[in-house]
């Protein structure tokens, strides 16, 4: 465990709501939701007063109005919070290049050796902080600490407008301190599950033998084994290989008949060809993801001998994917198809182009200047 790096997680607060309350300051101590106000529309983010209702991003909009009567729905701008996070980009390419993006508002920095040559990580986190809010009119939550998952949860610890630095030699005990709910990838349905085993902080967790996490998490019990004892080695990654590319649909009305089905299917492949046309995209394996009415959530494989490109390749094998789904008593929600898989440099024995394995994941304390 490398305790000599200086990691900085930089996480915007309540981003797209604070970029509309930014912009319209009659909207500025208003409970706001962005998303479309339609049946089906969902929630990108809420601001802090409409959070206060238990209104929260990924929610539906319709329960979002149930919860806040005075909610305000405002429509997403997505290319004004490009524009935003890209100047928020070049502010933080000051002190580092070492920048790993995880969306248009948040992302780690490795400042370990900066260009400012500051020798203090905290120092590097406040000064970003401040030019952000200076430059922008944004508040940002920055955690400081020597590994990526620590970093991470130290930027949620005092949101907003937080800064929490976590030590080395404090990691442990503040760990064994922290509600399993705030651990990185650790979503909803995990934290239930773990509570069945009777872990409810990152002391219990720690408890847990590394066979008996992955026996009951798979590859991820291996990361909630390390993350307990504070072992995060992955490094800042500054360049992304693109895993897959994909495009969904949620329909105003359900979806209950086969020929209806079928037309979206196409109309969804349609989109698709234009994205892996416009990225160049090459993949093999074609992902079929469906919602059904009642939210509950599917997704069927199906890997190609040859890369998928064209209308011919995909449309039969998405028929096929959909005649393994159930949905007699099933009205469809929500469809989704994706080209992932992507063909490496390398060569199998037989000559033909590796395929990488590849996953997608769906994770009172002082503080110490360090």
């Amino acid at each position: 465990m490398d305790t000599t790096r200086k990691i900085i997680h930089i996480d915007m607060d309540q981003f797209y709501a604070a970029v509309e309350q930014r912009d319209n300051p009659k909207l500025k101590g208003l409970p706001v939701a962005v998303g479309h106000d339609a049946e089906r529309g969902v929630v990108a983010t809420a601001s802090y007063e409409a959070r206060k209702f238990g209104v929260h991003s990924a929610q539906s909009i319709q329960v979002a109005k149930r919860l806040c009567k005075e909610l305000v729905i405002v429509p997403p701008r997505f290319s004004v919070y490009k524009e935003v996070s890209h100047q928020i980009r070049d502010i933080m390419s000051d002190y580092t290049d070492m920048i790993e993006p995880l969306s248009l508002d948040e992302a780690f920095l490795d400042v370990t050796h900066n260009k400012k040559d500051m020798e203090l990580a905290v120092d590097v986190a406040k000064e970003i902080k401040s030019r952000i809010l200076k430059e922008t009119g944004l508040t940002a939550s920055a955690g400081v600490s020597y590994c990526k998952f620590l970093a991470k949860v130290g930027s949620d610890y005092r949101k907003p407008n937080g800064l929490c630095t976590i030590h080395p030699d404090r990691a442990l005990d503040f760990i064994a301190r922290l509600r399993i709910e705030q651990f990185w990838l650790v979503g909803k349905k995990t934290a239930e599950k773990m509570h069945k085993m009777g872990i409810h902080n990152g002391a219990q967790l720690r408890e847990y033998s590394l066979q008996g996490l992955t026996s009951a998490f798979g590859k991820a019990g291996q990361l909630f084994y390390d993350f307990a004892r504070g072992i995060d080695n992955r490094p800042v990654v500054t360049e992304w290989v693109r895993k897959s590319v994909g495009c969904e649909r949620t329909y105003e009305h359900d979806l209950v008949t086969p020929s209806a089905i079928t037309i979206e299917l196409y109309h969804i492949l349609q989109e698709l060809l234009k994205r892996l046309e416009h990225t160049q995209f090459l993949g093999a394996t074609l992902t079929l993801k469906v919602k059904f009415h009642d939210f509950t959530q599917i997704t069927r494989s199906i890997t190609s001998t040859e890369t998928l490109t064209t209308k011919e390749q995909i449309l039969p094998l998405s028929k096929q994917l959909m005649q393994k789904v159930d949905f007699a008593d099933r009205p469809i929600r929500l469809l989704g198809l994706s080209v992932g898989n992507p063909a490496s440099d390398e060569t199998d024995d037989d000559g033909a182009p590796h395929r990488q394995e590849w996953v997608n994941l769906y994770l009172p304390f002082e503080d110490v200047e360090w």
